[in-house]
């Protein structure tokens, strides 16, 4: 039954709510959908325009007019036609079991570094925006550690810890962990104060006050931060694969540059670029799918 709006009720009629919001599709409706709407803008075709035109800039610059500082670096012909051969000459291309396992070993690295990360930073950033006690004595610790370099950090994770693995996780999980704890840190402090008094006079306990005002009033910074999160992993974690790997996408680029062969460098960068990109998509979708309410309110307000 469609809920009947009284003066200074502030309830919404279910007549006035979008189309959307009142029917729900769900499984292939959904996909389709949601397929529909995305062709329907220009968001498609305009970021398909991007990639072309920055590969018609990097094709003109490399093999149309051949200037002199980009002869050296492969031009995108000689990249896909090496990139998609089933015989390539230089060693790396998708008919090669080696491509897949340096993107593996990496996924594998990002995915443990990221679990770390969130697993560790979001409870951190928490307490710290919901506690001014715990604030004025992790803050400035924070605060001290955050600026300094990862590759900085390379010598001592090598002396801390044994092997190849676990000196790259501690660098991408660092990195990571950082940009989780102060983005979840300002989605506790960006929480309007009326509804903590709220909570307050309706005898909420303090465990309460955290589980159902702290946490979903910080969950929007928290995701962000987790999709800046996953993209600073990627860039700590290729750098501790050059100084710190025996294989990775790191590995694959910088071996590639010291053996001088110059299109499994490209092709790696590109992968690292394209594999960056999804699982940042993923991050994207994850925090869509458990911020509906939050998706459903900028809908309300039109946005």
């Amino acid at each position: 039954m469609a809920t009947m709006a009284t003066p200074g009720s502030g309830t919404t009629p279910a007549s006035d709510l979008p189309t959307r919001l009142r029917t729900k599709p769900t499984g292939f409706a959904l996909f389709w959908h949601q397929t529909k709407t995305s062709l329907a803008s220009p968001t498609p075709y305009l970021t398909a325009f991007g990639i072309f035109l920055w590969f018609f800039t990097y094709w003109l610059l490399c093999e149309g007019l051949q200037l002199p500082r980009f002869v050296k670096i492969p031009g995108p012909v000689t990249i896909f036609s090496e990139w998609f051969s089933m015989n390539p000459t230089q060693g790396i291309s998708i008919f090669t079991a080696e491509y897949y396992h340096h993107i593996a070993v990496s996924c594998r690295r990002i995915a443990i570094a990221f679990f770390l990360a969130t697993a560790i930073g979001v409870p951190l950033g928490l307490l710290m925006g919901w506690s001014k006690k715990f604030h004025d004595y992790s803050f400035p610790i924070l605060e001290t550690l955050r600026p300094i370099p990862i590759l900085a950090w390379v010598p001592l994770a090598i002396l801390m810890f044994k092997g190849y693995e676990t000196p790259v996780i501690f660098l991408a999980t660092l990195a990571s962990l950082f940009v989780t704890t102060l983005n979840t840190m300002l989605g506790v402090q960006s929480i309007d104060e009326a509804y903590f008094r709220a909570a307050g006079c309706l005898g909420a306990k303090k465990w309460d006050v955290f589980r159902h005002v702290v946490v979903p009033g910080a969950l929007p910074y928290i995701f962000t931060g987790l999709q800046i999160s996953i993209g600073v992993a990627w860039f700590s974690l290729v750098a501790a694969e050059m100084v710190s790997g025996d294989f990775g996408l790191g590995y694959l680029i910088l071996s590639s540059y010291v053996n001088g062969v110059t299109v499994p460098m490209v092709i790696g960068m590109l992968t690292l670029g394209f594999v960056g990109w999804f699982t940042s998509i993923i991050v994207r979708m994850i925090g869509n799918r458990l911020m509906q309410w939050h998706v459903r309110a900028l809908a309300l307000q039109g946005r």
